[in-house]
């Protein structure tokens, strides 16, 4: 047996037949005994679409034996299938109550019938009986009853949606026997052409005549699909010997002559569809609820037309661009399974199907039909797992349980990938008359829209298809419009509609001693009425060192396979399988993203990697888009690491760095806050001053255009920056000088010298001047070749680009923050003092150094200079400078004559100074200086 699973209020007819028991055999129409005829006033065929015809009847008779009795046994239960569309109106005449109706004979009033049935009862005859309507009971929309030989059946109305929101008349058990029925419905039950056939049972029962009238003019009672094309209607009988198989017969709307007879004039059926649209605030860029009606005039229905007003069967709706879907909505959220949306009934308990966390709003729909409204739920579809596969959709449930209604539609919904814009397609809608339909999204911090940035008018533009159309060609467009009217924090709009930039920025060490490993962490934000961030650099505080040894760069295939994960559920194949190795892993990342006081916060991770747009390391986020029940893929954005060769500071460079993406699959990030913890145990090393720095940012804002870099504003901003504990750093350089080559006065000897420190946990360097002995002057004859300072800082390295004849020596540096050493030659480069500077460019394939020493003479003696070096720890640096032919120092006397000894002075960027005096050793002179102790 069918049991509908939705029920609403309209109505159809059914004939309510019997047939007594024989032997087993399957129940059968005779061929061509089952009619449905629809006709006008004058007795012609009504086939105009959306007419109130004058009656509609369906007839159908069963083979019979030699006995009388129909073949097959008993009938048990009936269910007579109406084409779509086809439909009655309940409130437009009076109702028999239950105690009027009930007993032998029915005494319902003659306003309350709505037809007749005719039915040949084995072995009692024919029975000509009035059908009423009847105060149905609660859970049933229309109910309908008649009496036959003092049995008094009833039929009950509802709506079957498997079948495209048929309405259903079924009759189960019935007791008698009946070969075959007529039931003839009126169509305007009030009209006074009826009044022959009326029966005014409650006059009989005081003794009065059976002819009356209807006590008033109503209006129509049924109206004819507005759907154009062949219908079609569905009997199905089913026997007492087997109650679950059903045979059907499926009987189109035919002509005096039988022949089949389609539905026409779809053109003369009037649709006209009005929509507003408003957001539940007029703020700019705020989280927004929507409330959003559909109202139709149904003048037609209600006998003011000729024909009734038809519904659209589709719907778009797209909401003005500017309008998006608010990231904020998605913590938190939850959603409705595509099998807990199907699980829902007319009496399913709330969180029994859909659960109540995936709620999104709510619907109101009136409809002439019923005196309640439909009222129900607006739910979230699981993303992907629903009928459409998209990222986003919408399933409505209404109930109207008194009346046993349930409706429930599933809705696409489309994010324009370049705007964000949202459009949302129903298709499949019943034809069901309403004359207004509600929907209301919910408001709150967390609401799941956004409104556009900027002030003004914005248009909701609707798109119906009605009933009567052929296909979407002929659908009406409609708009609503809406007034944005104040700035995001309720203040004026921006004037010229560019908002204002002023970002902040909090940054600093977690442990902020001097020299010691520390997390570092970065802040960056700004409120909804500025502009989006496009892009940033950072300038960490001078002395901000990572230490690099030991840390591996993530694999630019691990890079390239987080981009490509872009599909329904690449977050989470990120989340269960990082693409880069965690040995790369160097902290995290959390992402704020939304409108208004409630953001929507995704983590993601900081890595390690190799070269990108002209630098040799890069730091490579990767966030994995999930938010709430949202998998938006993964998000990858690469930022180059500069550093300064001659400082050692360290640059996020914008330049060279991926854009923030401002859309993602069709949902604006709304990026508001970025926040980078590079925590990561002792990859972070403190500075070793504890002068006042800071820490800059440069933001470009998104201007009017986000996709365009050409109206880009940039911002500059800074927080300070300070350690402690500076003199608890201890601070004792040692250097040791050694001449090669030749001791006499006139030779030209090469210069050695070694610098050992302790690395972590000593003072760096930040001064370094060394003073020769008077037994070394300058060699300026050997000044062959100068390299330029513009030449220098050519090509891809310090230097790179300098003539071979400018390199005069190599230095070598170790320190505990590289696996490898740094290496390098040493030029003379042109200087704006009176002799060359002496400058060495260091390189180990991913950091570059340049120190830079001035040469001048004090005191007769020649003196170099390291005015700046970076605030970075050293275990040791070797400078060799050649001699012989390019020997940059002559002996002015006998090396080995005497001891001769430097003056050394360093100062560490704690503020120390540590002087002292180097011996200048000469290796040839290793036997002459024992002799001329001895000699002493």
């Amino acid at each position: 047996m069918i049991t509908p699973k939705r029920t609403i209020g309209l109505l159809a007819l059914l004939a309510c037949l019997a047939m007594p028991a024989a032997a087993r055999a399957e129940l059968e129409f005779v061929p061509g005994s089952a009619t449905v005829t629809a006709l006008n006033p004058n007795g012609t065929i009504d086939t105009q679409a959306g007419s109130h015809p004058d009656s509609f009847t369906v007839f159908f008779d069963l083979k019979t034996g030699e006995n009388g009795h129909t073949i097959g046994g008993e009938m048990r239960d009936v269910i007579v299938e109406l084409p779509p569309g086809f439909i009655g109106n309940p409130q437009a005449m009076p109702r028999c109550s239950r105690r009027q109706f009930e007993g032998p004979t029915p005494h319902c009033p003659g306003s309350s019938q709505v037809g007749v049935l005719r039915a040949n009862v084995v072995g009692l005859g024919q029975a000509i009986n009035p059908v009423y309507n009847l105060t149905p009971p609660p859970g049933v929309a229309v109910q309908f009853g008649f009496s036959v030989f003092n049995w008094s059946p009833f039929q009950n109305f509802s709506a079957l949606t498997e079948k495209g929101y048929r309405v259903g008349v079924a009759a189960p058990n019935l007791p008698l026997e009946i070969s075959s029925v007529s039931e003839t419905i009126w169509g305007t039950p009030s009209d006074k052409s009826h009044d022959p056939e009326r029966v005014c049972a409650d006059l009989e029962a005081q003794g009065s005549v059976t002819g009356c009238s209807a006590e008033s003019q109503r209006p129509p009672f049924l109206t004819m699909p507005a759907s154009c094309g062949e219908t079609k209607t569905t009997i199905k009988v089913a026997s007492k010997q087997e109650p679950d198989h059903y045979v059907e017969e499926v009987v189109p709307l035919r002509d005096a002559a039988g022949a089949p007879t389609p539905i026409s004039g779809c053109d003369a059926v009037p649709f006209a569809p009005q929509i507003s649209s408003q957001p539940t605030t007029k703020l700019a860029e705020s989280p927004s609820g929507l409330d959003f009606e559909l109202q139709l005039a149904n003048q037609g229905l209600l006998g003011q037309g000729a024909n009734a007003e038809t519904e659209p069967r589709k719907a778009i709706v797209a909401l003005p661009e500017g309008t998006t879907v608010n990231p904020s909505f998605a913590e938190g959220a939850s959603v409705c399974t595509q099998a807990q949306y199907e699980s829902e009934q007319l009496d399913t308990k709330a969180g029994q199907g859909c659960p109540e966390a995936s709620k999104l709003g709510s619907i109101h729909v009136l409809t002439p039909l019923l005196e309640e409204p439909v009222e129900g739920s607006l739910y979230l579809a699981a993303p992907y797992e629903n009928p459409f596969g998209t990222l986003a959709a919408l399933y409505m449930l209404g109930r109207a349980p008194e009346r046993g209604v349930f409706v429930k539609q599933a809705g696409r919904i489309d994010l324009d990938p370049n705007t964000g814009q949202i459009t949302s397609t129903f298709e499949g809608l019943p034809p069901v008359p309403f004359s207004s339909f509600k929907l209301h999204f919910r408001e709150g911090a967390r609401a799941p829209l956004a409104t556009p940035a900027a002030c003004g008018e914005y248009q909701t533009v609707a798109r119906f298809t009605p009933f009567s159309a052929k296909d979407d060609s002929e659908a009406v467009e409609t708009t609503g419009s809406f007034q944005i009217e104040r700035g995001p924090d309720g203040g004026a709009c921006p004037s010229g509609g560019l908002p204002p930039f002023k970002p902040g920025l909090i940054a600093g060490s977690i442990n902020p001693i001097a020299g010691r490993f520390t997390p570092f962490n970065v802040r960056l934000f700004r409120t909804d009425a500025e502009q989006e961030i496009n892009r940033f650099s950072i300038k960490l505080p001078p002395g901000i060192v990572g230490k690099l040894a030991g840390v591996p760069f993530c694999p630019e295939a691990g890079i390239a396979q987080a981009i490509a994960r872009t599909g329904p559920h690449g977050g989470q194949e990120e989340i269960k399988a990082p693409s880069c190795p965690a040995a790369s892993e160097i902290g995290h990342s959390l992402a704020g993203s939304g409108v208004g006081s409630a953001l929507a916060h995704v983590p993601g991770k900081l890595y390690l990697a190799g070269p990108y747009h002209g630098s040799a390391i890069s730091l490579v986020a990767i966030t994995a888009a999930k938010a709430g029940p949202f998998d938006l893929g993964t998000v990858v954005i690469r930022n180059a690491f500069r550093i300064d060769p001659e400082t050692g500071e360290v640059f996020l460079d914008a330049t060279g760095s991926d854009p923030i993406p401002h859309i993602i699959r069709g949902v604006p990030v709304h990026l508001r806050d970025i926040r980078a913890y590079t925590d990561r145990p002792n990859f972070v090393l403190n500075p070793s001053s504890c002068k006042r720095t800071s820490t800059a940012s440069t933001l470009l804002g998104s201007g009017l255009d986000f996709s365009s870099e050409a109206d880009d504003r940039p911002v500059t901003i800074s927080t300070p920056f300070q350690v402690a504990d500076c003199a608890a750093l201890p601070f004792k350089p040692r250097l040791a000088l050694k001449l090669n080559g030749g001791t006499r006065r006139g030779d030209y000897p090469a210069l050695k010298a070694v610098l050992n420190m302790n690395g972590i946990g000593e003072a760096g360097i930040r001064r370094t001047q060394v003073t020769l002995p008077r037994s070394e002057f300058i060699a300026n004859a050997h000044f062959n070749t100068i390299c330029t300072r513009v030449v220098f800082k050519q090509g891809l390295h310090p230097g790179e680009k300098c003539p071979t004849g400018s390199i005069y020596g190599k230095a070598t540096a170790e320190t505990p923050l590289l696996s490898e050493p740094l290496t390098g030659p040493v030029f003379l480069r042109s200087s704006e003092h009176q002799l060359p500077d002496v400058v060495a460019s260091l390189h180990n394939g991913e950091i570059d150094v340049v120190l830079v020493g001035r040469v001048d003479s004090v005191k007769g003696r020649l003196r170099n200079t390291f005015e700046a070096t970076p605030d970075a720890p050293v275990k040791r640096v070797v400078v060799s400078l050649m001699g012989g032919k390019k020997g940059l120092f002559e002996n002015s006397t006998d090396l080995c004559a005497n001891t001769h000894k430097a003056i050394a002075s360093f100062t560490g960027h704690n503020g120390k100074q540590w002087d002292f005096n180097p011996v200048v050793k000469a290796t040839g002179c290793k036997g002459k200086a024992e002799k001329q102790r001895r000699k002493g």
